[in-house]
């Protein structure tokens, strides 16, 4: 359940990018399982790997299936496409226990997918930090932004052509505060990550390749996780999906044209919004909410499906 829920996540997280691109880029990760509500790690898992779609034939087509490490933990926006489609990066938040096969441990790695070779491949994998999850390229294809959930960073990379350098990281002062995801404003100036271990949103500023924490933390709602810019950059919207503890959670928008970026509405969205995405012309939002469905089936709070 909890894979088949999470793979459509990350197809919808990439829906409205990839109507305009006509492709979409899924991350499958065969290592975890949800039986009533615990995690578990199956008996001979598939190997992680990333399938590619084009949208631009109908029925849709499956172009391929690219080996890479994946992962089922954090955000939707665990993958992201360059703007001219050159490629994909892809994270790994965790991986099998080297020490026991039948336990999940940290991982911290960064695929770089080739989406123009014939058949797409996967180039290269660099070391970003420890639960790697929500990535992020910008608009001008020339930076990418990792956020670490298991070491309370960012990892910074320079994009030139298809090569991805490490350059450097964004540390917050606390190594529980949970980097989920980081999104890029529209003009490439600043980026805002979401914390779902201390209930910040964090702003970043950019100079080129130089990317500092700007000492400025937003406050939405409980444990803000997935984050998305709208097209125009006009707003961000964030799912901050809460305690867990069968209570309605929250939907906050963020008006970045406002000095300094701030929060200005919060509205119900239903138990657990993991995943937030907003229409290309602007005027929708998506939100896909969990609703129970990843709880026990003893819980109060379980539901057959999530919307």
């Amino acid at each position: 359940m909890l894979r088949q829920a999470s793979l459509a996540l990350v197809a919808l997280s990439l829906l409205s990018s990839a109507v305009r691109a006509e492709i979409v880029v899924s991350a499958q990760d065969g290592k975890q399982v949800l039986l009533d509500g615990v995690p578990t790690v199956p008996d001979n898992p598939p190997p992680d790997y990333v399938a590619i779609f084009d949208l631009g034939s109908s029925p849709p087509k499956l172009v391929a299936e690219v080996p890479a490490p994946t992962s089922v933990v954090g955000p939707p926006q665990s993958v992201a496409v360059a703007p001219d489609e050159r490629l994909a990066l892809v994270t790994s938040a965790n991986m099998i226990d080297p020490a026991d096969p039948k336990k999940i441990a940290l991982n911290d790695k960064l695929t770089v997918i080739d989406l123009q070779a014939s058949p797409p491949q996967a180039t290269a994998t660099l070391t970003a930090g420890k639960g790697a999850a929500g990535v992020s390229i910008n608009r001008a294809g020339t930076l990418a932004l990792v956020a670490n959930r298991a070491e309370g960073t960012v990892s910074v990379f320079t994009i030139d052509g298809k090569t991805l350098t490490p350059a450097g990281k964004i540390e917050f002062g606390n190594d529980k505060s949970g980097p989920s995801h980081v999104v890029f404003s529209s003009d490439g100036k600043t980026a805002l990550v979401s914390r779902d271990g201390d209930s910040k949103i964090s702003v970043l500023s950019i100079d080129g390749s130089k990317v500092t924490y700007a000492k400025r933390d937003l406050s939405a709602g409980v444990r803000p996780y997935s984050i998305e810019m709208s097209p125009s950059g006009d707003i961000a919207v964030v799912g901050n999906v809460g305690t867990g503890s069968g209570d309605a959670d929250t939907v906050s928008v963020i008006d970045m044209k406002a000095s300094p970026i701030r929060v200005v509405e919060t509205v119900t969205a239903g138990q657990t919004p993991e995943g937030v995405r907003i229409s290309p012309d602007g005027k929708y939002l998506a939100v896909t909410v969990a609703n129970g469905s990843n709880k026990p089936k003893s819980s109060p709070f379980f539901n057959d499906n999530g919307w």
